[in-house]
């Protein structure tokens, strides 16, 4: 995704065979050629970048969806009914969102290395300080606020920052990559919660999370770097004539409210808001939030139901992965249509399915809705690039907020449904119907626009 358009440069000199380019004067920055050669690397550093921000991703997903293992312990001790925890968790997503693209704009003004060190620390510092709590504000303050102000510092808009600084080539599939750590977070982090919240208790596992928070920072403080200009490489992939684009000027929050002024003047952003709520409210919100004590209603035991949902990682690792190479490629509205069509289907049949133990239709579901978990962001963001120009990634960041919005509605809403229904059978079945509509929502969408020539040509 590229952040603002190219500006001219200036003749663009070699060194042992790494490009680097003569920014203008404009851009208020050290010229990139003012640094003094050096050999070129065997990996390109894009490749280093995306690595640790796959990590810190891993992370975010796993912090953030912690709670949703908690909820039946936090219930059997503390008399809680599930719709309060499930608040908490709301907060926990609604922060998630709305944080987004202001920590892009933060990124932005003061570089990804700080915000990201900074989200790490209030993550921890939230996780650790819930071993302590005897009331239910202190779970919204510690698991909705300060784990959800961390984890939303590190969310997909990070991820399209990422991908737009440091590739031109092979954009899709990073940002493919890069999503899909959001699954592996629960790959890794789920089913050890979920073991030491059956084990040890609950303590144990908030206590684990705020340990592995900090063990991450001192990796992104080593190895995560701001713009490939600040060590004298151009982006992966760049044209011989490559020029770094302008820093924004500003404030974060003034670039943030900004690029939402502009976007919501258009069709296309709240088509694709709408579409990415309910892409959340049939993710994050549901099945992130509710498929745990879901399955337990069932007489699944939490490790087990916590594993099931771990397994929809490895799958949404290869879909999501397959979805960035697939947007290179394809109509990214198509893709959305499939997409959500595919899920809405899946989550009709899954009142059918949840028992006791775990049978082979239930590890179909599991395959096919993992396939589908956030394959939907790839083409997502790339219908932001093509419409929203050098505010992308913050308009991105607002889509996301509305992908958050859903998901809280929704988080709260079924354990609602559970508390008064006894069942989430009415969640699942509503939530798909609700994809169906997402479908037609991203067809709407207009076609491909054409994008005028870059000054550079």
């Amino acid at each position: 995704m590229a952040i603002g358009p190219l500006v001219p440069a200036a003749p663009v000199a070699q060194a042992h065979g790494v490009t680097r380019t003569e920014p203008s004067s404009a851009l208020g920055t050290a010229a990139v050629s003012a640094l003094p050669p050096r050999r070129a690397p065997r990996v390109h550093p894009a490749w280093w970048v995306a690595a640790v921000s796959f990590l810190v991703l891993i992370g975010a997903a796993g912090f953030r969806a912690a709670p949703g293992v908690l909820i039946d312990p936090l219930h059997e001790e503390f008399g809680w009914s599930r719709g309060s925890i499930s608040f908490a968790v709301s907060v926990n997503l609604l922060l998630y969102g709305f944080t987004a693209p202001f920590s892009t704009a933060l990124m932005e003004r003061y570089g990804i290395r700080r915000v990201v060190t900074g989200a790490l620390v209030l993550i921890s510092l939230g996780s650790g300080l819930t071993v302590f709590m005897n009331a239910q504000w202190q779970l919204i303050l510690c698991w909705g606020v300060l784990v959800g102000l961390g984890s939303g510092s590190m969310a997909l808009a990070f991820a399209s920052t990422v991908a737009g600084r440091w590739f031109v080539a092979r954009r899709g599939l990073v940002t493919g990559i890069l999503t899909a750590g959001g699954a592996a977070g629960n790959l890794v982090f789920l089913p050890i919660v979920g073991l030491l919240a059956e084990g040890p208790g609950w303590r144990a596992a908030a206590v684990a999370v705020a340990l592995c928070a900090l063990a991450v920072a001192p990796l992104v403080l080593w190895r995560l770097r701001d713009r490939p200009e600040d060590i004298g490489v151009a982006p992966y992939g760049a044209p011989a004539d490559w020029a770094p684009a302008p820093r924004q000027a500003g404030g974060a929050a003034a670039r943030a409210v900004g690029a939402l002024a502009s976007a919501a003047r258009t069709r296309v952003f709240w088509l694709l808001a709408a579409s990415f709520a309910i892409c959340g409210a049939s993710t994050n919100g549901l099945i992130g939030t509710h498929f745990v004590p879901g399955a337990h209603d069932h007489g699944m035991s939490v490790p087990v139901a916590a594993s099931l949902l771990a397994v929809i990682g490895i799958f949404d690792l290869v879909g999501t992965v397959l979805s960035g190479w697939l947007t290179d490629r394809y109509d990214p509205r198509r893709l959305l249509a499939v997409y959500y069509g595919l899920r809405g289907l899946s989550l009709l049949f899954l009142p059918t399915l949840l028992a006791e133990s775990v049978h082979p239709p239930m590890l179909l579901f599991i395959a096919f809705y993992g396939l589908d978990w956030v394959a939907t962001v790839p083409p997502t963001i790339a219908l932001c690039r093509e419409h929203f120009g050098e505010d992308a990634a913050v308009v991105f960041g607002w889509v996301l907020a509305s992908h958050q919005l859903g998901a809280a509605v929704v988080a709260f809403g079924a354990g609602l449904i559970r508390d008064v229904t006894g069942s989430y059978d009415l969640a699942w079945t509503t939530s798909g119907a609700l994809c169906a509509v997402a479908a037609v929502l991203v067809m709407v969408i207009g076609a491909r626009r054409a994008t005028s020539p870059s000054p550079t040509g």
